[in-house]
């Protein structure tokens, strides 16, 4: 992990996370897609993460056909402006699709597509920046459910670190017929685990979660099903967490953090 002077802190980027989401398949309860990271990346290499990346400018350039809350709710829910909110949501919608396939879009404003295999060389296309998720979605002919999304969370990555965030959490339903997969240069491995066992792992030492990661995951499971998800008015406060590190020790104080440090086996050593 490394890190910038405090007098002299990184400006954080605008970034979008999806908790993709589904009713349990073998137990009861909502599961919760995942993905761990490449190791290496310059960013939460090795960990596991939810979908998600930083907003291009071309999101927030996006001229295309919306279904659900305008900008302007978006900006009310997230403390932004109606431009920045906009392009906060192309970003989820985006990366969510190039990470693990899931396409938050449809034919029509109450419709969305069943199956995403025929645009996977315009996936790959996204991903490497060759085009543009608002030209992807005309070319198709194709309407951003911004409906299907729901504002979760607001973190900041703490001064100090010399890659910083500043990153929206959204909640979406896995559409129905769609699937998810790991089919991303990003993804050494995804998986669908229910938030307990998500965290069981993560106490064992078998995976490895940033603060953010913990937090959704805590506040997940104390829900039973997608409907009890989508019927929480979740309140939403942006977090700046206040990074320390001491002989070689990285820690990030926050609201939580006691049962954050109590819980791992291995916090974040200073990389």
């Amino acid at each position: 992990m490394s890190s910038s002077t405090a007098a002299d802190p990184v400006p954080a980027r605008d970034a979008s996370t999806v908790i993709l989401i589904r009713d349990g398949r073998s137990q009861p309860g909502i599961e919760v897609f995942l993905l761990e990271r490449v190791g290496g990346m310059a960013f939460a290499g090795g960990m596991t993460v939810f979908p998600g990346g930083g907003v291009d400018p071309s999101d927030a350039a996006a001229d295309i056909e919306w279904a659900g809350p305008p900008p302007s709710w978006w900006a009310d829910r997230f403390g932004t402006d109606e431009g920045k909110a906009q392009a906060l949501v192309c970003a989820a919608a985006r990366e969510t699709f190039e990470e693990c396939g899931v396409l938050l879009a449809g034919p029509t404003a109450d419709s969305v597509v069943a199956d995403t295999a025929p645009f996977s060389a315009e996936r790959g296309r996204l991903e490497r920046r060759e085009l543009s998720f608002a030209q992807f979605l005309t070319d198709h002919d194709l309407v951003l459910r911004a409906d299907l999304l729901r504002p979760w969370s607001h973190w900041i990555t703490p001064i100090g670190e010399a890659r910083r965030y500043d990153t929206r959490f959204f909640v979406a339903v896995l559409p129905e017929g769609q699937n998810a997969d790991g089919e991303t240069s990003e993804a050494a491995s995804v998986s669908w685990r229910s938030a307990e066992d998500a965290l069981t792992d993560w106490r064992s030492g078998t995976t490895v979660l940033l603060p953010p990661t913990w937090s959704q995951l805590d506040a997940l499971g104390r829900f039973d099903t997608v409907a009890d998800v989508l019927d929480h008015e979740q309140t939403i406060a942006a977090v700046l967490p206040v990074l320390t590190r001491e002989n070689g020790t990285v820690r990030v104080e926050f609201d939580g953090e006691d049962a954050y440090y109590a819980g791992t086996v291995h916090p974040w050593s200073d990389r």
